[in-house]
């Protein structure tokens, strides 16, 4: 009998998933920019760009945002409902025990006898364990796993997001901060070349539409520079945000100004097949569709007969002392059997629902993982592109310099007009201030490029711990709700 429970309990209904679906994927990347070979290891990406600051903001930022957080809690929900679900397959035991005082009445319409009060002791052991046979049991157990490994995945996925937000902000607060500093260093060039302008109208070598020039160019170069500062003060606001803090909780950190991160090495972006690993809303999908698959099973097994084992051992006595006494006790044991007959179809429908939800987590897993390949292609592309863009501008900045203060010098002795002046400085900050955007453009390619390839935190993450701990949770008298 044991040895046909056994092997009843090992069967199962429904299909079982094999692993990731079989999808027509490109062999390389196709942009001729991109690494081709092993994709290396692409956690704590954002060290290559080498500013210590960065990385101490990310890693405070890992530790209080509070997405994070609560990814972090749906983990935790994941694990509990894992555990929860598991207990299904144990048999389950309950006792108890009651004392009770009788009394009755017994004789005709015109004579009644009262009987003495005695008190009754009773105490019971209940049990039940529904036998796994067709593994619908196993199959929700199977679904709770996938679902927390999708948890898992999720948080992982809340991680490179974070990470890549903080240094995509902090890139963008550093070039703001550059570009006002170069606004400024330009104004304050430009109204050397107002006062030289303004001298030389007074010598009678310059006329008044000159120095309304000189005044207009450098006033204008000075009205980007609120434009800038509250550009700036949004990107410091948003990065205290993402880490858990009033808008201003890092101004302090980013109050004096530094370089744009610069590209120190490039990403190695291995082969499209590895965004099935290494991206992690990529393995969540397909994990999600693991568990719809578990979850076709357990409809399934709903359709066939549920047997049962049931127990139940009881004593009743006047006093307390008998309870233990064979001739106290009774006791019954058997199996139980629920067999479906007739439901209107509504367990077929059932498995009819599954399986379309697996076929939707099947769409989802598929336009996830080409999402991220597009990602991926797209920020190679533009990280190519970009990288080409600032070395002409480079160039183009070097020439605009040595053009500026040629005009100037020439000017100063006579030799040149001041329309030559004004050209050359106006051309020579704008110049400037595209290559300082260029730059912090191909940082935040880079950083896209890193967050399409699944590089993020790999360190161990904590979950255990709940965001509120509650106090006084053991019994105690009860208070008004505040």
């Amino acid at each position: 009998m044991l040895m046909v429970v056994g092997l009843l309990t090992g069967c199962a209904v429904g299909p079982d998933y094999a692993g990731p679906p079989k999808l027509n994927m490109p062999s390389h990347w196709g942009s001729k920019a991109a690494s081709q070979h092993d994709a290396g290891r692409l956690d704590r990406w954002w060290l290559r760009l080498r500013d210590p600051l960065l990385s101490r903001l990310i890693e405070q930022a890992a530790e209080a945002n509070p997405s994070v957080a609560k990814a972090k809690a749906v983990v935790r929900e994941a694990r509990a409902t894992l555990q929860q679900t598991t207990v299904g397959l144990l048999p389950s035991v309950s006792g108890t025990a009651s004392v009770t005082n009788n009394k009755t009445s017994a004789g005709s319409s015109s004579v009644l006898v009262d009987s003495a009060a005695y008190a009754l002791h009773q105490a019971s052991f209940d049990s039940s364990w529904e036998l796994d046979l067709f593994g619908g049991t196993q199959r929700s157990i199977e679904a709770a796993l996938r679902a927390e490994q999708s948890a898992e995945e999720n948080l992982r996925d809340s991680l490179v997001t974070l990470i890549g937000d903080v240094a995509a902000y902090y890139v963008e607060a550093r070039g703001y901060q550059a570009r006002i500093a170069l606004a400024e260093r330009t104004a304050a060039s430009q109204r050397d070349t107002e006062r030289l302008t303004r001298s030389k109208y007074e010598a009678g070598s310059a006329t008044a539409v000159d120095v309304a020039k000189a005044t207009a160019q450098a006033a204008s170069t000075e009205a980007n520079i609120p434009t800038y500062q509250a550009a700036l003060a949004a990107d410091i606001h948003r990065l205290g945000i993402l880490l858990g803090r009033p808008p201003d909780g890092v101004a302090s950190m980013l109050a004096h100004s530094a370089p744009v991160p610069a590209l120190r090495m490039p990403l190695p972006a291995g082969i499209p097949a590895d965004l099935l690993t290494n991206r992690p809303d990529v393995a969540s999908a397909e994990r999600k569709l693991a568990q719809a698959t578990a979850k076709i099973g357990q409809a399934e097994a709903d359709r066939y007969p549920a047997v049962s084992l049931t127990g139940s051992v009881g004593t009743s006595a006047l006093s307390a002392g008998d309870l233990a006494k064979y001739s106290s006790i009774s006791w019954s044991v058997g199996p139980s059997i629920t067999v479906p007959v007739f439901d209107a179809g509504k367990r077929h429908a059932a498995v009819r629902v599954a399986e379309a939800q697996r076929d939707q987590a099947f769409a989802t897993f598929h336009a996830t993982l080409l999402t991220a390949i597009e990602d991926v292609e797209n920020a190679l592309v533009s990280l190519s592109r970009e990288r080409i863009r600032a070395t002409k501008l480079a160039e183009a900045a070097k020439n605009y310099r040595e053009a500026a203060r040629l005009s100037r010098s020439l000017f100063e002795s006579g030799s040149a007009s001041f329309i030559d002046v004004l050209d050359a400085e106006r051309s020579l900050y704008s110049a400037e201030d595209s290559l300082i955007q260029s730059k912090v453009s191909a940082a935040k390619d880079y950083i896209a490029l890193a967050k399409a390839l699944g590089g993020g935190w790999v360190d161990p993450i904590d979950v255990s711990t709940p965001i509120i701990v509650d106090q006084n949770t053991e019994p105690h008298l009860w208070q008004a709700l505040k």
